[in-house]
């Protein structure tokens, strides 16, 4: 579904598609991708067309809400639902893995033979990477980070369009630090103050801002330190599960 504005207020676009996802997953991105808006960027002497959101993000989490749904759950199915500022992307049951440890968790899949299928299908690697590839993206073009809310048997991955850093809220701000520590960590790197002023597109003169930011994520008990005794200007922080 594509709603005008940021409420379902206003339904403009509905489409439901029975076909199979060996047929009909393609064709459902393309769907998807013509609802989505896009800016022409000249590079050179040619124009390119440059998406809100990533493309690639956008995928992972559509593939995910197909592979992960709950069968055992009746009366809904997978739902795609596209706002002004945000995509929302809904499937029944909930993650079979921490939240906070989706990043470096282990593949784990309630559908063995679907994922399985999917894989051969190239629509999925079975890697247990989608989740990097959805923060790194998003991370890239600079946007709040992806947000996952569970229900009692349903989750939604909600992506989001630009939004300037005083837009964005502090829990969103918190969960942007963490999972940035995340990334980090799998890359064998650490947070820091710079990197994370970089993901935001920050100038140096926010650093005060950063600072009071990783605080804050420090005292959730989400990031720690890598090493404490290290000067606050240089201090490094990884994820608390590291």
């Amino acid at each position: 579904m594509q709603y005008s504005g940021n409420n379902r207020l206003n339904m403009l676009k509905e489409d439901v598609s029975a076909k199979g996802y060996a047929i009909g997953f393609n064709e459902l991105m393309k769907f998807v991708e013509a609802l989505i808006p896009t800016q022409e960027v000249i590079s050179g002497a040619l124009r390119e067309k440059k998406s809100v959101y990533p493309i690639l993000a956008i995928r992972e989490a559509v593939a995910n809400a197909l592979i992960h749904q709950d069968f055992s759950v009746t009366g809904t199915g997978p739902v795609i639902e596209i706002f002004a500022n945000r995509i929302e992307i809904t499937n029944s049951g909930t993650p079979l893995v921490d939240v906070k440890r989706i990043i470096d968790t282990p593949p784990r899949s309630r559908n063995e033979k679907l994922a399985s299928l999917m894989r051969r299908l190239r629509m999925c690697e079975e890697l247990g990477t989608g989740w990097d590839k959805i923060v790194i993206t998003c991370e890239l073009l600079q946007l709040p980070a992806p947000k996952i809310e569970l229900y009692d048997d349903s989750t939604r991955v909600t992506l989001f369009a630009e939004m300037p850093f005083s837009g964005i809220s502090a829990e969103d701000k918190i969960w942007a630090c963490y999972l940035h520590a995340c990334i980090k960590q799998v890359q064998g790197e650490q947070l820091s103050n710079s990197s994370l002023r970089e993901r935001f597109g920050l100038k140096e003169s926010s650093a005060g801002s950063i600072s009071r930011l990783i605080k804050e994520a420090v005292e959730l008990k989400l990031i720690k330190p890598l090493d404490p005794t290290t000067a606050p200007r240089y201090m490094k922080y990884i994820p608390a599960w590291a």
